[in-house]
C-alpha cells in the first residue's frame, strides 16, 4: 500500500469525522469546550494517527500509532454514550455512529492483528 489514502479505515474514519462534526453542532454551547471538544478531538485523532503511523514507515511505529487510533475509538465510544444518554444525540444518530463505530474499530483491529503476523 503506498498511501493511508487507499486504507478503507482511514476513509471511513475521515467520513465518521464530518458527520461527528455535523452532529455536535446541535449539542449546546455549554458544551463547546467539554464534550464536543473532547469528541471532535478523538475523532479527529483516529485518522490521524494512521495516517502519522503509515507515514512513519516503521512496522512497529505503526502498530503503535494504530493502537493509539484505537484507544482514541474507545475514548469516543464512551462519549458517543454519553451524549446519547444525555439526550443529545437522538436513537437513529446514535446507532448510525455506534455502528460506524463498531466497524472502524473492528478493521482497525484487523490491521493491527496483520501487521503483528512476521513477514515472509
Amino acid at each position: 500500500m503506498d498511501s493511508y489514502r487507499e486504507l478503507t479505515v482511514w476513509q471511513k474514519s475521515v467520513d465518521l469525522c464530518v458527520l461527528l462534526y455535523k452532529l455536535t453542532e446541535t449539542f449546546p454551547k455549554s458544551e463547546l469546550y467539554g464534550l464536543v471538544s473532547q469528541m471532535r478531538r478523538c475523532c479527529v485523532g483516529i485518522p490521524s494517527n494512521i495516517a502519522e503511523g503509515q507515514r512513519r514507515g516503521h512496522r512497529t511505529e505503526y502498530i503503535q500509532f494504530l493502537r493509539i487510533a484505537y484507544g482514541s475509538g474507545a475514548e469516543l465510544e464512551t462519549q458517543i454514550l454519553i451524549a446519547f444518554k444525555i439526550g443529545y444525540l437522538s436513537q437513529e444518530d446514535h446507532v448510525t455512529l455506534v455502528q460506524t463505530m463498531d466497524e472502524i474499530m473492528k478493521m482497525l483491529n484487523r490491521l493491527i492483528n496483520k501487521l503483528l503476523q512476521p513477514t515472509t
